[in-house]
């Protein structure tokens, strides 16, 4: 079995990342998977980019000049948005180039993978969704809008009144372009799999659950006194860990409810005992109140540096607003620490609430505090990081993905159907 990954990036981003471990996956059992970028940033030779001077410069053009149609929204929402409009048909020629059975599509976006170029695979088609894009007209994030149940138009984000405006124009080529393909769609939690089941542009369509995996022999717990000791921290204080890309500035991640749930933390506790691990973020030159000492550590780029992080702290809290199946969660959790999280999204897929971490009421700051709080009770640490790590091993362990994801590949290419979605339960 010969599956191509695609995706934008190979190892930067939280998409780029889980497809990269996927494609790494799948090699560990056997398949000869090779995966296609439009941006390079690895050594990994099995990784094929930009090629030549001229692709590789407008390769970081691309994403910039795919974004015009946008700008013509002076009043948008700052959401994340892709249109996907911009020609790229060399990129045929070069899946064709590989001669794969499969071809996986992951995170296309930055002017990288036309939706109009679907129709022209002849392979198979396996497409896993990172976010909402692929069932939107153009936002990743939908909030609360549900216009991709039926056709978007009048888009809240574009701050628009036209029912002809840009996202319903990229919803009407996705929904042309989807036609007739021979595309089966993979979400990594069920959450995302209804979210798409209830879409106009996916219903119609092969929906499984499979989830994210992750390599245990990279993430895994690291002596806690070791791992502080690294960091420059103490042992004898708590440590809450927050984390993600731009974790302070993406109002997703929700640093907008966890800054008032610490402020209500501090009124609780010693804030002598109790310090805060920042990660994703450079401390800023303003710094918020967060009642309690904060050590930023920047953005962090290898797995190794970010397991000793994970290890050093007591919790990790990820209180975003919409969050499909979050890569930190995994990772903290791989790493033995329980995690606070809102119960929204793919959240419930990892975090069972009081066994192996603390779901709180969606963005109830006080029940958040109270998850901060029944996390870091000296009672709950033994039984909580035992809980956490049987959970990773027995949903999330990379090779176990890696045959889901090798049996929907066989399942596809010799037209078998194997209903992966009803065998995913926990």
């Amino acid at each position: 079995m010969k599956p191509l990954l695609v995706n934008t990036f190979d190892i930067e981003g939280g998409a780029a990342r889980a497809a990269y471990r996927l494609h790494k996956g799948l090699q560990q059992i056997g398949l000869d998977s090779k995966m296609l970028v439009q941006v390079k940033y690895s050594d990994d030779y099995t990784v094929f980019g930009p090629e030549n001077k001229i692709d590789k410069v407008f390769s970081k053009i691309r994403p910039y000049l795919d974004l015009l149609p946008l700008y013509r929204y002076k009043n948008r929402n700052k959401t994340p948005w892709s249109n996907s409009l911009l020609p790229n048909k060399s990129l045929i020629d070069k899946i064709n180039s590989f001669n794969p059975d499969i071809v996986h599509l992951h995170w296309i976006n930055g002017g990288f993978f036309p939706i109009s170029l679907i129709p022209y695979i002849k392979q198979p088609i396996i497409w896993t969704l990172h976010d909402s894009w692929p069932f939107t007209g153009g936002c990743h994030i939908p909030y609360e809008c549900k216009k991709y149940e039926n056709n978007c138009g009048q888009c809240p984000h574009l701050q628009s009144k036209s029912g002809k405006d840009l996202s319903y124009k990229i919803w009407k080529r996705k929904f042309k372009s989807f036609q007739n393909a021979n595309l089966t769609i993979v979400t990594p939690s069920r959450w995302l799999a209804d979210c798409a089941k209830r879409s106009s542009l996916f219903k119609n369509f092969r929906i499984e659950v499979i989830p994210n995996g992750i390599d245990t022999n990279k993430f895994k717990p690291i002596d806690k006194a070791f791992a502080r000791n690294v960091l420059g921290l103490s042992n004898d204080k708590k440590y809450i860990l927050f984390g993600a890309m731009n974790s302070i500035s993406d109002p997703n991640k929700g640093f907008q409810f966890l800054q008032p749930a610490l402020q209500k933390l501090a009124t609780l506790s010693n804030t002598d005992d109790i310090e805060l691990i920042v990660f994703g973020a450079s401390e800023p030159k303003e710094k918020p109140n967060l009642g309690f000492k904060v050590n930023y550590l920047g953005r962090i780029h290898d797995d190794l540096t970010l397991s000793i992080v994970y290890s050093a702290a007591d919790v990790f809290v990820a209180p975003s607003i919409m969050e499909n199946l979050p890569n930190t969660v995994m990772e903290a959790m791989a790493c033995g620490t329980p995690c606070v999280a809102f119960n929204i999204g793919g959240m419930p897929d990892m975090i069972e609430h009081k066994y192996n971490g603390y779901l709180a009421s969606p963005f109830d700051i006080s029940d958040l505090t109270q998850g901060l709080l029944w996390l870091l009770s000296e009672n709950n640490s033994v039984y909580l990081s035992q809980n956490v790590k049987e959970r990773v091993n027995k949903n999330f362990q990379l090779t176990k993905v890696a045959y889901k994801y090798n049996s929907l590949y066989q399942s596809v290419k010799g037209m078998v159907y194997s209903d992966l979605y009803n065998n995913y339960y926990f």
